[in-house]
């Protein structure tokens, strides 16, 4: 893809981004908040009950047949979604299928996509996919990373990929969703099944905009499959598989906490932060992850929380055995679930009615009429890369290698107090910089860095500033933070070597274009 096919224009945080992608307008980002749409959202065609079985049974014999009776053909979007993470066995036998049937350049728009997922490598190379516009972690980043896929990749959080379907930037002519169960009518969901996996909600948008829509399972039950999280309503064709996923993949039975003493010092200082700062207090709401760190960080909190008889009125998931713990010893009112990453998360949902599945369109999707980001107290989150102006990254790594997805990512930026806990570096590289490679945060929207070296607040945040006073917390300045890590590694991270071609697009949460990354040299 040449320069003259994307056309770069600088966006208002200064970045030079693609105002044309794959042969689509693009609009550059304006601000947080400011750009506003206009128009209806898109709709599938119209179907008529006549065109399908009165039994109900939409049942056919195998993958490839399903998507021949969905009329598949060239050009055409397929998507998938990532509650079985890097335990899924069905994209890869999607594209195989297409390969049979002789299709060729499919854009892929998986919610995300995982190591076990590499295979599709070959149908990239070999001209039945043409591009994905979706997360790619591991091979398949490397893989766009150096210039090898023939369209530029699009990488959207998950809120931002229900609003791209919502709004018709990307129209879904096949959605291939796999259910661990599902009846012959459609009705399936996550909660049981050899390949459980929790929820399914990251295939709603999919269910209910693609123009047909495939449900794949591996535990076929009677009509009707309760709960169902995808409503048979939407589904055209029901596809029975031995094995969807690899259960100690999908989920792992035990998720650790970090053992390394820094990240624990992390844990214990965003802890500590958030009690000082007297963000905990009863009904308050939290956001935390599935690393180790983030799990640390989960019973850290859960001392304090005992220590002073807090209780908060819900939490946000990925939900863990900790956040399970919480609601069950009564720490909270209510999980509001968007994934679910172990055993006892699965069990917790199926069991209790406040362990709540959620989708990315109450939770985080920017173009509806407010979502749940916003109402949470605070959210801990990740990232590869801080400046000093607060920006960050979560995409590349300081050798512009894209190797991460966004995730929630960028909506949780929206909460009311958002903190990245990370390491100051990592195999002796500096994580604060000067400037970040791939900006996919804004400075406006992250309050609190902290780090094993100490914690540093954003200056806009006065409130919290003052609310610390007194505190024997080891506050610095981001500026001092870095200036100590150089210090500790020998000098700044050496500067990416990069070409002029951009190999993807970096969107906001409102669709517009926030930055880009470029091919590595």
């Amino acid at each position: 893809m040449s320069s003259e096919e994307y056309r770069l224009k600088k966006n208002v945080l200064g970045r030079m981004v693609p105002t044309i992608i794959n042969g689509k307008p693009a609009v550059p980002f304006q601000g947080v908040g400011k750009y506003r749409p206009t128009g209806c959202k898109a709709a599938p065609p119209i179907s008529t009950c006549v065109d399908y079985p009165p039994d109900g049974n939409k049942v056919l014999p195998d993958l490839k047949t399903s998507l021949i009776k969905a009329c598949i053909k060239d050009g055409m979007t397929i998507s998938t979604h990532h509650h079985l993470r890097n335990g899924d066995l069905v994209a890869n036998q999607i594209f195989d299928a297409c390969a049979e049937i002789g299709v060729k350049d499919l854009i892929w728009f998986p919610s995300a996509s995982f190591p076990c997922q590499e295979p599709i490598i070959n149908h990239l190379d070999s001209g039945v996919v043409h591009h994905i516009e979706g997360s790619m972690n591991g091979p398949l980043g490397r893989y766009a990373s150096r210039g090898k896929m023939r369209g530029m990749g699009v990488l959207r959080s998950h809120g931002g990929r229900y609003q791209a379907v919502q709004d018709g930037d990307v129209h879904i002519d096949i959605a291939v969703i796999a259910a661990p169960t599902a009846d012959p009518f459609g009705n399936a969901n996550g909660l049981t099944g050899p390949s459980a996996c929790g929820l399914i909600g990251f295939a709603l948008a999919d269910s209910q905009y693609a123009d047909r829509v495939i449900v794949v399972t591996d535990n076929l039950i009677d009509f009707p499959c309760i709960p169902w999280q995808i409503q048979g309503n939407y589904v055209d064709f029901v596809v029975k598989m031995d094995k969807i996923g690899d259960p100690e993949k999908i989920v792992s039975g035990t998720t650790q906490i970090t053992k390394s003493p820094d990240r624990l010092l992390i844990a214990e200082l965003t802890a500590r932060f958030i009690k000082e700062a007297k963000i905990m207090k009863n009904g308050f709401s939290f956001q935390a992850g599935a690393g180790g760190t983030s799990l640390a960080f989960v019973t850290f909190l859960e001392g304090y929380m005992r220590e002073e008889g807090i209780k908060a009125r819900f939490v946000r998931g990925g939900s863990t055995k900790y956040l399970v713990q919480l609601l069950e010893e009564g720490l909270t009112d209510y999980i509001l679930d968007g994934q679910t990453f172990d055993l006892d998360g699965v069990r917790s949902m199926r069991e209790n009615p406040n362990h709540v599945n959620t989708s990315p369109f109450t939770s985080y999707n920017f173009h509806g009429k407010g979502n749940f980001a916003s109402m949470v107290d605070t959210v801990v989150l990740g990232a590869t890369e801080v400046d000093v102006n607060f920006n960050a990254n979560v995409v590349t790594h300081s050798d512009g290698l894209l190797l991460h997805g966004i995730g929630g990512w960028q909506n949780c930026l929206f909460s009311k107090c958002t903190i990245l806990s990370i390491p100051s570096f990592r195999d002796r590289i500096p994580v604060i910089v000067d400037e970040v490679t791939t900006l996919c945060g804004p400075g406006e929207l992250i309050d609190v860095i902290v780090t094993e070296r100490g914690i540093a607040i954003n200056p806009r945040r006065k409130d919290l500033l003052k609310a610390i006073v007194g505190s024997d917390l080891p506050v610095k300045t981001i500026e001092e933070l870095r200036s100590e890590v150089e210090m500790i590694c020998g000098g700044k991270p050496a500067k990416p070597k990069l070409g002029d071609r951009v190999i993807a697009a970096i969107k906001w949460v409102d669709g517009t274009v926030i930055d880009c990354v470029r091919q590595v040299m």
